[in-house]
């Protein structure tokens, strides 16, 4: 398997490929929307858009805080109470619902077994390092889809088909929340937004396919 190229890179090249289609870098790279899906702050995402490094932190750090923001943006978009979601954790992985607000209020580190448990809750791509890889990678991660369907999406809008729709008839999970505000999005970012969700729901069918 052929490395990941590094943020830098990918920020290079996503910074070319707009250029050369007389985008701006700015209407591809929302720090708000990046966040949300990496569960990274914002202050983080651009930091790190703009070339910084994010602050040190632990593995554990990573983790209470990703979870964290993870629980508020599905508490924000859903409009449940924590103890909603406390519960339907608690019945669904087995655990007290007291552990599982602890665990989502970012006050305590889950073990292993719960921590793999929340990325099935949540259905999670890219398993448990959502929550643990460093955030220049969580970030790097996000942006490669948005990479690849800058290079391979077509110049006309028309020939894209819209897969909200779709995106949100097949997943429940948070991303799927947030693409529920994606239609008020500027016109150079909704199509890069269609392209690089086409790219994800192909891969998708060719991994059920195996």
């Amino acid at each position: 398997m052929d490395p990941v190229q590094p943020l830098p890179a990918t920020l290079e090249r996503l910074e070319a490929l707009a250029q050369e289609r007389g985008l701006k870098p700015s209407a591809l790279l929302d720090s708000k929307e990046l966040a949300v899906r990496t569960a990274l702050s914002e202050t983080v995402v651009r930091t790190l858009l703009q070339g910084g490094e994010a602050p040190a932190d632990t593995v554990n750090d990573r983790v209470r805080t990703r979870i964290k923001a993870l629980a508020d943006t599905y508490l924000t978009q859903t409009g449940k109470r924590m103890s909603d979601l406390c519960s339907s954790i608690s019945q669904q992985l087995g655990v007290s619902a007291f552990w599982a607000r602890q665990v989502c209020s970012g006050e305590k580190v889950p073990s292993v077994e719960l921590l793999h448990g929340l990325v099935n809750y949540f259905r999670i791509e890219g398993g448990e390092a959502f929550f643990t890889a460093p955030a220049s990678e969580s970030l790097n991660r996000a942006l490669l889809p948005v990479l690849a369907a800058l290079q391979s999406a077509q110049d006309s809008p028309e020939a894209v088909v819209d897969p909200l729709a779709a995106a949100l008839s097949r997943y429940d999970d948070v991303r799927g929340i947030a693409l529920r505000q994606a239609h008020d999005l500027p016109q150079e970012r909704w199509n890069v937004l269609t392209a690089t969700l086409n790219a994800l729901l192909e891969l998708d069918d060719e991994e059920e396919e195996r």
